[in-house]
């Protein structure tokens, strides 16, 4: 399988091989993962935040885990809710860490997961969580994620930020993260979103 979806025409292209400029790290310094061949690389550098910032979004990531390490990583939307990038050959973790999942908060509907060295994707379909006039949540963001085409997420809810994230300001617009876990090698390409 080797995937790769073409950018929506109304998609903001936050990688599409060349550079990282749609990126920063936390501090607002430069992003410097490795971008080589079209495909931008963890390198124990710390996570990368995209420069645009996102309230209801569709997102399209494709990802890949090398033959090595546990490829570790992770997607999160408005840099607070982690949907889990890792390999499959890890039986004895918790449903709710394995690849796909929600991390630590809602474990896959089926596992669809690729062998190493393969390209992956998520489509994700993300409702921010809804403010009322006080400033006070009525509703948890919710999700809806395809993981290689395959529904693993039908719109469920996200109680609030997952281990990791940048902030806790539930309700006000976030950006997308990509997550160097420790600097386990994980590759990405070809990351857009639209905003709904």
């Amino acid at each position: 399988m080797d995937i790769y979806e073409s950018p929506s025409p109304n998609a903001v292209v936050l990688f599409d091989g060349t550079d990282l400029s749609a990126w920063h790290k936390q501090g607002d310094e430069p992003a410097t993962w490795v971008v080589h061949d079209g495909i931008v690389s963890c390198n124990a550098t710390g996570n990368i935040i995209s420069n645009e910032q996102f309230e209801d979004c569709y997102v399209h990531v494709e990802f890949f885990i090398p033959a090595e390490g546990p490829g570790n990583s992770g997607v999160y939307l408005q840099g607070r809710y982690e949907i889990q990038v890792l390999s499959h050959d890890y039986p004895d973790l918790p449903a709710a860490k394995v690849c796909g999942a929600i991390y630590n908060v809602h474990a896959p509907l089926q596992s669809v997961a690729q062998a190493r060295e393969t390209w992956q994707s998520f489509d994700i379909i993300f409702r921010a969580p809804r403010i009322d006039d006080a400033g006070s949540k009525v509703e948890d963001a919710r999700v809806t994620v395809m993981h290689n085409g395959m529904i693993i997420h039908n719109n469920v809810g996200i109680p609030g930020p997952t281990g990791g994230h940048l902030d806790e300001a539930e309700g006000t617009p976030g950006s997308l993260m990509l997550q160097d876990h420790g600097g386990n090698p994980v590759s990405f390409r070809n990351v857009w979103a639209v905003h709904l």
